[in-house]
């Protein structure tokens, strides 16, 4: 039952009980009775209460499908793509290591090379001099390297500053927990960015001084062997018998 046909079975129940005279009772009229009516007036205010009631169900319903709309809204900001070109600009720079590359291959033959445990009696010269000058520039170059990666690491300080801004300004101002959520997980891989670019400086700080280590592990080994060279200078001065006159 409506509130409306609630209402006017109230009033035509109070119009009946106004118009009900006050003398004796005639045969041909209708009797009240207020045992009957105050029960109706009962039931009608149970199901008015129960209208309410359902009423009041159903807003909670509508609220609670309001929130999970607002709960399962995406953010409105991604930091995925600024996140993306920071990791390719730090690729590119250790992609483009000079001379030795970030190669297990490339590092073996290298080393194979230009970095021998030991050089034979057979080596000439000039290939220790020519090894000795790869090597310093091997060194050099990964000095190098090392302070581009840096510089490159820190050029991505300005895009980090402007990420973490925009993404504590989202997550401030979400309104559901969906969009916090991602607020968060965006937030999460920018500090993975930051430790990948720590990680890239770090390992081109290391081959720079792995290189230079081995540089000079190397000098040490080419300076015995071109000692050990001056020093064997064979049997040395052996007099002979010379005829000067015919």
């Amino acid at each position: 039952m409506t509130r409306r046909r609630l209402r006017a079975a109230l009033a035509a129940a109070a119009c009946v009980a106004l118009s009900l005279p006050a003398g004796p009772v005639r045969a041909d009229l209708i009797v009240f009775d207020p045992t009957n009516f105050s029960q109706n007036v009962l039931t009608a205010a149970r199901e008015l209460q129960q209208v309410n009631n359902e009423i009041q169900s159903l807003e909670n319903q509508a609220t609670m499908l309001i929130n999970q709309a607002k709960n399962l809204a995406s953010l409105p900001y991604s930091s995925l793509a600024q996140l993306e070109a920071s990791i390719q600009r730090t690729q590119q720079l250790l992609a483009q290591a000079q001379r030795i590359a970030y190669s297990v291959t490339t590092i073996d033959q290298a080393f194979t090379q230009t970095y021998p445990q030991a050089y034979s009696s057979s080596t000439s010269s000039q290939q220790l001099v020519a090894d000795a000058q790869t090597r310093w520039q091997n060194s050099l170059a990964g000095f190098q390297d090392a302070m581009r990666v840096q510089a490159g690491v820190v050029q991505n300080l300005d895009s980090t500053r402007t990420q973490i801004n925009a993404l504590v300004s989202s997550s401030q101002s979400a309104t559901g927990a969906l969009q916090a959520a991602q607020s968060g997980n965006q937030l999460v891989a920018l500090q993975t960015n930051q430790l990948a670019d720590l990680t890239a400086v770090m390992a081109a700080i290391a081959r720079a001084q792995s290189l230079e280590g081995a540089r000079r592990v190397e000098s040490q080994e080419q300076a015995q062997q071109q000692l050990s060279r001056f020093l064997n200078y064979g049997q040395g001065y052996q007099s002979q018998t010379v005829q000067m006159f015919h």
